[in-house]
C-alpha cells in the first residue's frame, strides 16, 4: 500500500470558518486496497507551516504520496506551489501539466492554476485545485497512472517500458 498525506491549504478552513470538502474528497477517491491515508491536515496559507508539514510527511511519516489541495491560484495568500518548490529536490512537471491540460477542456480558468508537482526523496508531491469538483476531476484524471510512477520512485519497479 502507498502511504498518503493530504494537506488542505486554506486560511478559512484552518480558522474553522469553512468546512473543508476537498481534503475528504481526495480521501474518498483513493482506492483503499492501494492507498492508506496516514495524515490529513487543514493548514493556513503560511509558507513555513506548509513546508514543515510536507517535510514531516516525507521525512518522518515516510509518505509515498502527498496530495495538497488549495492555495494554487492568484490570491496573494496562495503559496502552495512556492512551498512545494521549496521542499522538492526534483520536479515532475508533466503531472501538473497533464492536470492543467485536462482541466482546460472543462474550463478556461484552468489556465490560472499555478500548481506544481515534484519529488522530495522518495515522496511524490502533487498540488491539486481547491474546489471539491476540480479536485475530483484532476485526481480522477491522473489516478490510474500514479501507481506506476510511485512504484518507480519507491523502487518497487525498475522499468518504465511496457
Amino acid at each position: 500500500m502507498y502511504r498518503v498525506g493530504i494537506i488542505t491549504s486554506s486560511d478559512k478552513g484552518a480558522a474553522g470558518e469553512r468546512e473543508d470538502l476537498s481534503g475528504p474528497a481526495i480521501e474518498t477517491m483513493l482506492p483503499g486496497e492501494l492507498y492508506q491515508v496516514v495524515s490529513y491536515r487543514v493548514l493556513a496559507d503560511e509558507m513555513e507551516g506548509l513546508k514543515a508539514e510536507m517535510i514531516r510527511l516525507s521525512d518522518e511519516e515516510r509518505c509515498d504520496l502527498i496530495l495538497t489541495t488549495g492555495g494554487t491560484g492568484f490570491s496573494p495568500r496562495d503559496i502552495t506551489p512556492e512551498a512545494t518548490l521549496a521542499v522538492c529536490d526534483r520536479m515532475a512537471p508533466g503531472i501538473a501539466e497533464a492536470i492543467r491540460s485536462y482541466s482546460l477542456s472543462i474550463t478556461k480558468r484552468a489556465m490560472l492554476s499555478r500548481a506544481v508537482s515534484g519529488m522530495r526523496g522518495r515522496t511524490l508531491i502533487i498540488n491539486l485545485p481547491g474546489s471539491p469538483k476540480a479536485v475530483k476531476e484532476a485526481l480522477g484524471y491522473i489516478l490510474d497512472t500514479l501507481p506506476h510512477g510511485l512504484d518507480i520512485l519507491t523502487g518497487k519497479a525498475g522499468e518504465c517500458a511496457r
